[in-house]
């Protein structure tokens, strides 16, 4: 059933373009610049997941669009085998944002929790907090993870979890230089 990864700028640009917002109108109704959602959209980087969130609440649409998600079922069972990974993309300049995401329910119909498994590459430690509405659950499985909520910050191993207000500025990211898995699970409000 894994068709492939699905390329979430390009699904951006198209509900963007479907809505007549421009890059501009984009770009004010989130608070990012031209050139971050430009990025998005081309697949030069692949955003945190309260970014893809800012974006989704922005266009007024569910997170599950940019992943191609019907939400069509009272319930969803997704075997390993069937997890849709996201484009994972580096750009030109060598500029990775080191995330990469498999949503857990994508046909669950109205839906307040976005699940997703999350991998962390090093280069995840480069970005910046970002908050949105909502709630987040976060879930260690592998590797070491930096959380950090405005000036907090601490470090998670594998079989530790934190439940936080996403409204407060946050970034997850690798705690070194090796990949770490988390189960994100996000109540976007």
């Amino acid at each position: 059933m894994n068709s492939g990864e699905v390329k979430v700028g390009e699904k951006i640009k198209q509900i963007r373009e479907s809505m007549g917002f421009s890059l501009q109108e984009l770009a004010e109704r989130t608070g990012f610049s031209t050139a971050f959602i430009s990025q998005i959209e081309n697949h030069l980087i692949s955003p945190p997941l309260g970014a893809l969130i800012k974006v989704a609440h922005s266009l007024n649409v569910e997170i599950g669009k940019f992943f191609e998600q019907s939400g069509k079922a009272p319930f969803t069972i997704v075997r390993k085998h069937e997890r849709t990974p996201t484009s994972r993309v580096a750009s030109k300049e060598g500029i990775r944002y080191g995330y990469s995401y498999e949503s857990l329910a994508p046909d669950k119909i109205n839906r307040n929790m976005e699940p997703f498994l999350v991998t962390l590459e090093p280069e995840s430690r480069k970005g910046v907090p970002y908050n949105h509405e909502g709630e987040e659950f976060i879930f260690v499985l592998e590797g070491r993870v930096e959380v950090q909520l405005v000036d907090y910050r601490d470090i998670l191993e594998p079989g530790d979890s934190i439940y936080y207000d996403s409204s407060v500025p946050h970034r997850v990211s690798t705690a070194d230089e090796n990949i770490a898995r988390i189960i994100a699970v996000i109540y976007a409000s």
